[in-house]
């Protein structure tokens, strides 16, 4: 899940505050990999109590850029009160911890790196790519009857960046069939800031959460057929701390490449097997950032085959154009706004598209702030102003306080049982479903608007993509996301925009659940009656997609 953006952000000077700030911009695009602009450190600056406060930090870091962009930030002074920014308090405080010593392994990557073999042509080389020598993982075996989420084998842990103070949970889960053969599937919930045990307990896990708290049997759960590692990442979200900050996608890419590259080590029963990572939301933006990460490694003891993007944000200059349609009535669902709300929309784009160009071509922070803060505001703004949910068109937002949906808070009662903890190894005081601090840090680093999508060919090069969306979210609607997988520049593109969308059906039902279109590497699939989570509107259509995607039906 991702967490709703806004006119909450800018359209009224009460949401002025920190957690106001629900956003998120990107980083700069270098010879296909991304790497820290120069003229991003300002914004951490602006933010850090340096200087005579952050508003007038924040003004003379963004000194220099371009006009339209300026005039964005200049009509943001005239909705936030000077008072709402000299008072905020722009980065979190680290989570209070307390590190655990009676874990079953750990293993250290100073020890993975000195690992050396021979090559074909005796050629002596590295056995695993990638600086590993900070990395530690610490691993918990979870005794299934004590939570009893799941009987099959599971454990739980930490990755440890002992250089930067980051620590990140993770719990995996074996496949429920036959773990010695079956694939491992690593799920990624968005945010930037929400944790992936949102997805297990929300989606696509062994189990739910009812709301007495008690457990509840998921028959259609991803590991069914697969292992699964549900992840808390980037650092500070759910489980996961640290003393430092990330603030975008690309150093959350390096430590998720520890991880990995330490756990199959560790389990090298599992590192044999196929493996595919998937995510939905702001997983638009990681997952085509950790899969190039992966990549670029020739020596690796990751098994990547696919990737899996639900309802993802990737190309903000194509999807955003897809706002208007899906709000007005020509995403397959009555319209939520008047003709007036949609024309002005349709006024917007212009001025928001040249703001994310601007982006795209600089890359540099000074753009994609303000495309996000306009952007955002112009395109997604009418649509929540109305107080339907961002995340399924079809009804209101019931519960504001947990992203619309009660669910959300009766996991996170759950995880902040002490019993749970102790059960996991978690070394935090508490859990927190999502970090809008991590949110908003997000936001001033730039990462939001940057064009991730252009990572996406490179990968289609090596494995294959599948995009999917449940037709009923507004946030990452379908509409935007079928667009931009035909609008991508690739080798493929001829083939793959020729070709029609055919009806995607479980085996022997009448009915379709959606529709599935492919060429070459690139399938996008629209899933019918589905909102921004998929696997929880449409649990055995999910399912269904899932096993023949990773039994390799569309490659």
């Amino acid at each position: 899940m991702r967490i709703a953006t806004s006119a909450v952000l800018l359209g009224a000077a009460s949401a002025a505050s920190a957690a106001s700030f629900q956003q998120q911009a990107q980083q700069v695009l270098t010879d296909g990999l991304y790497k820290t602009h120069e003229a991003m450190k300002p914004i951490s600056d602006a933010f850090s109590g340096k200087g005579n406060g952050p508003l007038e930090n924040f003004e003379e870091a963004f000194r220099g850029m371009g006009a339209d962009a300026k005039a964005v930030w200049d009509e943001i002074k005239l909705l936030v009160p000077e008072s709402a920014f000299n008072t905020s308090t722009w980065f979190s405080n680290p989570k209070p911890h307390k590190r655990r010593h009676d874990w079953d392994h750990v293993v250290k990557g100073a020890d993975v790196q000195k690992l050396w073999v021979q090559d074909a042509e005796g050629e002596s080389h590295r056995q695993v790519g990638g600086r590993l020598e900070d990395f530690n993982l610490r691993v918990k075996a979870v005794d299934p009857s004590k939570l009893k989420v799941d009987s099959v084998k599971q454990y739980s842990g930490y990755l440890d960046d002992e250089a930067n103070d980051k620590h990140l949970f993770y719990w995996f889960f074996e496949s429920r069939n036959d773990p010695k053969n079956d694939p491992v599937v690593l799920w990624l919930n968005g945010g930037p800031g929400c944790s992936s045990l949102t997805g297990l307990f929300l989606e696509l896990g062994p189990s739910s959460i009812d709301k007495k708290l008690k457990i509840v049997n998921n028959e259609w759960s991803w590991n069914n057929n697969a292992s699964v590692i549900f992840l808390d990442q980037p650092v500070n979200v759910g489980y996961s701390y640290s003393g430092s900050q990330v603030s975008s996608t690309v150093a959350a890419g390096k430590d998720v490449y520890a991880l990995l590259t330490l756990f199959f080590h560790q389990f090298p029963q599992y590192a044999k097997q196929d493996f595919h990572i998937a995510g939905e939301s702001y997983a638009g933006h990681y997952i085509p950032v950790f899969a190039s990460e992966i990549l670029s490694h020739k020596n690796r003891n990751i098994n990547l085959k696919s990737v899996l993007i639900g309802n993802g944000l990737t190309d903000g200059l194509t999807q955003y154009e897809h706002y208007r349609p899906m709000a007005c009535g020509e995403g397959g669902y009555p319209a939520v706004l008047d003709e007036s709300e949609c024309k002005s929309m349709d006024n917007a784009l212009p001025r928001c598209q040249s703001l994310i160009s601007n982006c795209y071509e600089s890359g540099s922070v000074w753009s994609c702030v303000p495309a996000s803060i306009y952007c955002n505001n112009a395109m997604i703004g009418p649509y929540q102003r109305t107080g339907q949910n961002v995340y399924d068109i079809r009804g209101k937002c019931e519960d504001s306080n947990n992203l619309c949906y009660s669910a959300l808070g009766w996991i996170s009662e759950y995880l902040n049982q002490q019993s749970v903890m102790d059960a996991l190894g978690v070394e935090v005081s508490g859990y927190d479903s999502c970090n809008f601090d991590i949110n908003r840090n997000f936001l001033f680093q730039g990462d939001w608007m940057q064009p991730f999508h252009r990572l996406v060919p490179g990968i289609l090069e090596q494995i294959p993509v599948l995009i999917y969306a449940g037709d009923a979210d507004f946030i990452c609607n379908w509409l935007g996301n079928k667009a931009w997988t035909e609008a991508l520049e690739w080798p493929g593109k001829k083939a793959y925009n020729k070709v029609e969308l055919e009806d995607l059906k479980i085996a022997g039902a009448d009915k379709a659940y959606g529709k599935v279109k492919g060429s070459g590497n690139f399938t996008f699939m629209r899933i019918y009656g589905a909102g921004h989570m998929v696997p929880m509107d449409q649990p055995d259509a999910s399912l269904d997609f899932l096993n023949r995607w990773l039994g390799g039906e569309w490659f």
